[in-house]
């Protein structure tokens, strides 16, 4: 009888392991679908965000571009 009780708690181990890991992997896969359509607005609203802060950035630099240019006294006149 000795020699068995290894092998019943290791059976029972892996089956309560392997139970364990299907639900969690179960649980993971159902709460990825279920947030499809907001996660996509969250990612386009956030792109949205960004491309805006770029265009800002964009134009300020611009700005101090030809403010900088100015105080030099560089000619920015189109042949």
């Amino acid at each position: 009888m000795i020699d068995w009780i290894p092998v019943i708690f290791v059976m029972f181990k892996f089956l309560v392991l392997g139970t364990g890991m299907f639900y969690a992997v179960k649980w993971h896969y159902d709460q990825g679908k279920k947030g499809k359509k907001e996660e996509a607005r969250a990612v386009l609203r956030a792109a949205g965000k960004i491309a805006a802060l770029f265009v800002l950035t964009l134009l300020g630099l611009g700005v101090v571009t030809f403010i900088v240019i100015k105080m030099l006294g560089m000619d920015l006149t189109f042949p």
